[in-house]
């Protein structure tokens, strides 16, 4: 293992001013943005409800706004260095200052007599939340393309067995936007290996301080392992303590999302409460109306280009424009399910010939150049066009705009027990595996997403991952 050591304590100096200076700078700079918007907002809100004739009042409230906009933000969080980069704490962060500023500033009215007017509260402050979030969004894509070339990272070393820790490096390597770049690993459980996942192994539980120094990793991630306990975790803590290296640690529930646990202290002892996902009731509900209403008006938007589709399709090969196979949806219940087709019309007889050349690991049948789709077809799956038919599927209630992914039969026949927890929503046109790797994920990892999603289903999870669904259609990555 003396031969991953890496020079001394400049490293790590290095490092950690480096990841503290990119976060400085990425925090210094939407302040401001945050500060400029509040300044343009607070003027052409002015501007358009006085005509530019403003009183003394309303001259220094647009003078003190932008400082009001960004100390409210500050107080709420929003430039908390955790939230850099992913997940939806920064953007809830800055909508929660958009509805505490209104309200801060229509208590004060009222409680000094002073009459703001409501015009131009209505004109400012939605405004100001809206174009915040947007540039917020903007700042957050320049950092993923920066990180996506290596730049602006974290370093960790991982803590757990061999097997999690190899998962934790191919996942943080596929998605580099999380920011964490895998450095070195201590593993929990004896082993001879000298690297996991060609990342180094610096030894065991007990070698993690010093992994840290020899690697300069900002970050410690400790993964669930029965060979760390209470005792083990808090003096590792304290030994990461003294050098201000951040710790991570992965509950035993991984792929249960914040809003469905609790932290509750009982006797003494800190227990995670675990809720069960909401799989009916009126969000549910609210999900039902949405999905329908949405694909009904998509269906008739896209009308005229599902004409052209169709015969463009029909003129190719004189085959049907439509392909038609049974799936597999929620509870089990089959249905028909519509797409383009993008394959020969005697697709379905020639697959028995092609499954010893499938490129997917688990009980889907993937091919990258499949001899059987057509010229037309290879563009319709590039562009996930030819899935729209399904948005008939949607209308009749047979599927989501958003869910796992609907499986074969014979598919769902082979599904073992956790597997088959995916059929307990109705499945989706789109979904978590569609917009993180589509068909270049494994089957475990297609099947870990689904899970996912089902665990931890929410109406907002579904708006993200339509939104995210548009940027993968129109890069056309992992689709074949």
């Amino acid at each position: 293992m003396s031969n991953y050591v890496i020079t001394a304590s400049e490293r790590r100096g290095r490092a950690v001013s480096g990841l503290a200076i990119w976060t400085r700078v990425y925090l210094r700079r939407a302040a401001m943005f945050d500060f400029a918007i509040g300044v343009v907002c607070s003027t052409v809100a002015i501007q358009v409800r006085f005509d530019g004739h403003i009183s003394p009042q309303y001259a220094v409230l647009s003078l003190v706004f932008p400082l009001m906009w960004v100390l409210t933000l500050w107080l709420s969080g929003a430039y908390d260095d955790r939230y850099v980069g992913t997940g939806s704490d920064e953007f809830r962060k800055v909508l929660n200052a958009g509805v505490s500023l209104t309200a801060a500033l229509a208590i004060f009215s009222y409680a000094v007599n002073t009459e703001l007017s409501r015009e131009y509260l209505l004109l400012t402050m939605p405004t100001v939340t809206v174009a915040d979030l947007i540039v917020r969004y903007g700042l957050r894509k320049r950092l993923h393309r920066q990180r996506a070339l290596g730049r602006c990272m974290a370093t960790v070393v991982a803590v757990g067995h061999e097997p999690a820790v190899a998962e934790l490096v191919r996942e943080l390597r596929r998605d580099t936007y999380h920011g964490l770049t895998v450095v070195g690993t201590c593993l929990t459980a004896e082993s001879e290996s000298l690297e996991v996942a060609g990342v180094p192994v610096f030894g065991g539980l007990d070698e993690v301080a010093e992994a840290v120094r020899r690697s300069g990793a900002d970050t410690v991630a400790v993964l669930p392992s029965s060979e760390i306990d209470s005792g083990t975790l808090r003096q590792l803590a304290w030994e990461l303590e003294k050098t201000g290296t951040d710790l991570c640690v992965a509950p035993a529930l991984l792929d249960v999302a914040g809003p469905r646990t609790t932290v509750r202290p009982t006797a003494g002892l800190t227990l995670l409460h675990v809720d069960h996902p909401q799989l009916s009731g009126p969000r549910l509900a609210i999900k039902e109306v949405f999905d329908r209403v949405a694909a009904g008006i998509a269906l008739v938007m896209l009308s005229p280009l599902f004409a052209a589709l169709a015969v463009a399709i029909r003129l190719s090969d004189q085959g049907p424009a439509l392909f038609t196979q049974m799936r597999v949806g929620k509870d089990g219940r089959t249905f028909k399910i519509y797409k383009f087709r993008t394959m020969v019309v005697d697709a379905e007889q020639r697959l028995a010939e092609l499954k010893a050349r499938n490129d997917c690991d688990g009980v889907l049948f993937k091919m990258r150049r499949d001899p059987r789709v057509t010229v037309i077809g290879a563009g319709l799956r590039k562009w996930s066009i030819d899935e729209l038919p399904q948005l008939i599927n949607v209308v009749r209630g047979e599927m989501s705009l958003v869910g796992p992914r609907p499986a074969l039969p014979d598919e769902a026949a082979r599904y073992v027990a956790h597997v088959r927890r995916r059929l307990v929503v109705k499945p989706g046109l789109t979904g978590m595996w569609q917009v993180n790797g589509r068909s270049n994920l494994s089957w475990e990892e297609s099947v870990r997403l689904d899970l996912r999603y089902v665990e931890n289903w929410s109406f907002a999870l579904d708006l993200q991952i339509l939104w995210k669904t548009l940027s993968v259609i129109f890069r056309g990555a992992g689709a074949y």
